[in-house]
């Protein structure tokens, strides 16, 4: 049986675990769609942090709203990419870390999305807590105990 209390991870901090904002794809909320179509196709991702020039937060841009928001009746209205902007877009309801949460707040909230944003007291972006960060420590921990 695996024990969290000894601390080891349940001790973690969020600021420990996240993928720095340097390193994290984004687009910046005056972005045209067209331009974040484009770099949501090029790095793969389903979704992107939306920040303004000061790196705060602001939201989420997906694949999906981008092409929920040039669906016309008949067709796809791909002319519409350059004219709309990422913030009449993005969603703005989004779940949000700060870099002094704990790890059980992180947990919490990556069982319902793949990534969350983590940001500073001043709202700057500071990068993304990840499934795949907590599932690693949690899978170095469990060979530690294995051995």
């Amino acid at each position: 049986m695996i024990s969290l209390h000894n601390g080891e991870i349940l001790g973690t901090t969020i600021a420990e675990l996240i993928i720095p904002a340097e390193r994290v794809a984004h687009v910046q909320v005056k972005n045209n769609l067209e331009h974040a179509l484009l770099v949501l196709t090029k790095t793969g991702y389903t979704a992107v942090p939306v920040l303004d020039p000061k790196y705060q937060l602001h939201g989420l841009i997906s694949t999906t709203q981008v092409m929920d928001s040039i669906l016309g009746l008949e067709r796809i209205e791909f002319e519409r990419l350059e004219n709309m902007i990422v913030e009449e877009v993005m969603n703005k309801d989004i779940p949000r870390l700060n870099l002094n949460n704990n790890l059980e707040k992180g947990l919490e909230l990556l069982v319902n999305h793949p990534f969350i944003c983590v940001e500073n007291e001043e709202q700057v972006f500071e990068g993304i807590l990840t499934r795949r960060s907590i599932l690693e420590r949690l899978n170095t921990q469990i060979q530690k105990l294995n051995k």
